[in-house]
Order: structure tokens, then C-alpha cells, then sequence
């Protein structure tokens, strides 16, 4: 895979991988802070005991927290000026102490609207290769 400032469509090619996001363990601080950010309050994320008595064992991370992983790792392979379309599923729970490895993979090259992009797979997994999250991207090249 060649660097940020040199991909452009002719460089790409399918079956190529970006360059892996690997993040640390989540924790309550990183599901604090979130919500923070985000406004995403709900108690679910940040309240051991709501969180227990609606059945799970702990806290867990937001869904748009996983989100904007996957998308950190699109905007760390080109400019997020460049992102077309960015759409996901949401598989599993991530948990506390999950440390997630986010992927992505280019499957097809199109053009869309005038423009040469790429469809880029994305997957995020946790430390037993569970995935949470997975979905595509649609990235404008040059």
C-alpha cells in the first residue's frame, strides 16, 4: 500500500488493506469522554448500575464510539474530504477491556458520480477476532 500523499485511483488496487488501527483496551475514561463529546449520555455507556440492571454485566461502548474508529481509520488513509459514503453494522458488543483492531480492504474500483473512487470493506474486531462493527466506504481518488 503506498503512503496518504500518494494513493491515488491508478495506485490503488483491489485487495489492497489500509494500514490497520489498533487501539487500546476501552475503558471507562474513553466511555466518559465520549459522551462527553458526543452528547450520547445514556446511562447505559456510563452507569455500572443501570447498565447491570438492564441485564449486562458492565458498561459498554457506544455504537458511534465503534463508528468513529472505523472512520479514523478511513481519515488516517486520506482526507476526510474524499469520503463519499460511509455506511455500518453493528454485530456485537464492545465490551470493557476489548482492545479493537479496525481493517479495511479495497474490493472494487468505480466510478460514481464523475468521479474514480474505491469501495473500501471495513471491519472492526476485538481481541478474539469477534467482529462489532462492519461496513463500507466509498473514497474519491485522484
Amino acid at each position: 500500500m503506498t503512503s496518504a500523499t500518494s494513493i491515488t485511483y491508478d495506485s490503488v488496487q483491489i485487495g489492497d488493506e489500509l494500514p490497520a488501527l489498533q487501539l487500546p483496551p476501552v475503558n471507562r475514561t474513553t466511555l466518559a469522554l465520549f459522551a462527553g463529546a458526543s452528547g450520547d449520555h445514556n446511562p447505559i455507556h456510563i452507569d455500572t448500575d443501570f447498565a447491570r440492571k438492564a441485564g449486562m454485566p458492565d458498561v459498554f461502548a457506544q455504537g458511534m464510539l465503534g463508528m468513529a474508529w472505523l472512520g479514523r481509520l478511513l481519515t488516517q488513509w486520506v482526507p476526510q474530504a474524499q469520503l463519499r459514503r460511509f455506511d455500518v453494522r453493528f454485530q456485537g458488543i464492545t465490551h470493557l477491556g476489548h482492545a479493537v483492531r479496525c481493517t479495511g480492504r479495497v474490493v472494487e474500483k468505480l466510478e460514481r458520480n464523475g468521479e474514480r473512487c474505491v469501495r473500501v470493506e471495513v471491519l472492526s474486531a476485538n481481541q478474539y477476532g469477534q467482529a462489532r462493527i462492519a461496513g463500507e466506504a466509498i473514497v474519491a481518488l485522484r
